[in-house]
């Protein structure tokens, strides 16, 4: 399926964030059960939320048109990526939602770097996940278990990366195209981490709203939407509560899930779940691709 049998025209997308954003954006609060996530989706959310799976957007070999952005999307390689590069199609963008390392060691992120710097998209965004250690300014290490106790990691790793553009709570704009990126989760002991709840709600609320994003990276998944692992939700009731009461992306991509790489919908949002390795940290998962079209006025074209 192409993002055209979603939304045939940039029109159509212009006129649908509009009409997010002459509505009234929603007053989220942090659910009480959002601790007790697995409950919460069975026993409430999935009585009245929208999630059905997709097919993947568009085949690896599906040409890119001159008229839209292609979006290629991976997660979660983990020192792998050497293995996956003959496996990337081309594209315009390139987005990775984190976990490109195992403990964030300044030769794995170097290494990543000039991998990123072999491949031809024009635009490469990357975010970290928990497993880039030292990356979050914030973390109190002394919360540190086994294995990573011992391991500092890269302070400022994302410092290191000249071949892709680095995004933690910051957007960048494409050709009219609006990506956010966000790395908060809700796992204990790793960078970047928030107690579900108030503490991660509050994370959430700095993104954009009203559908100005069109593009939402975060490294964790929504509560939901491709979370399940060994038949627990391991998602954020917070995100999705922004995403679909305040911030409105036509699509969100994450990953730390490994066992759910797939696309899911709300009928408003697409959901990637683009996780490249499984729980072995084998790379056994494809990109997944999507376009978007460009807005009126736009090229691909560099002045």
């Amino acid at each position: 399926m192409s993002f055209s049998r979603t939304a045939s025209s940039f029109e159509e997308l212009s006129v649908l964030k509009r009409r997010m954003e002459t509505k009234p954006v929603e007053q989220v609060l942090a659910h009480r059960y959002s601790h007790f996530q697995h409950y919460l989706w069975h026993a409430i959310y999935a009585r009245e939320r929208k999630c059905r799976q997709l097919e993947p957007l568009l085949p690896l070999d599906a040409e890119v048109r001159q008229d839209h952005m292609r979006f290629v999307c991976i997660s979660d390689t983990h020192e792998k990526l050497g293995e996956l590069l003959p496996r990337i199609p081309p594209g315009d963008v390139l987005v990775h939602t984190g976990d490109f390392t195992n403990f964030g060691d300044p030769e794995a992120v170097k290494l990543f770097n000039e991998q990123m710097g072999t491949l031809p998209h024009t635009h490469k965004i990357v975010i970290a996940g928990n497993h880039e250690l030292g990356w979050d300014e914030t973390e109190d290490v002394t919360q540190r278990q086994e294995p990573h106790v011992n391991k500092p990691g890269s302070p400022q790793g994302y410092k290191l990366l000249s071949n892709c553009i680095y995004l933690h709570d910051s957007s960048i704009e494409v050709h009219g195209i609006t990506v956010y990126g966000s790395s908060w989760h809700p796992l204990p002991d790793y960078p970047f981490f928030r107690e579900r709840g108030a503490a991660l709600h509050k994370e959430w609320l700095k993104i954009p709203t009203g559908g100005q994003v069109h593009v939402l990276m975060t490294h964790t998944p929504p509560l939901g939407h491709s979370d399940s692992w060994h038949g627990e939700r391991w998602g954020s009731a917070e995100l999705l509560d922004c995403i679909e009461k305040r911030i409105h992306p036509k699509f969100h991509v994450f990953g730390h899930v490994h066992e759910q790489n797939g696309v899911t919908t709300n009928d408003e949002t697409i959901f990637i779940n683009a996780s490249i390795c499984d729980h072995n940290l084998d790379p056994v998962n494809n990109p997944i691709l999507f376009d978007i079209p460009l807005p009126a006025g736009q090229t691909k074209q560099v002045l």
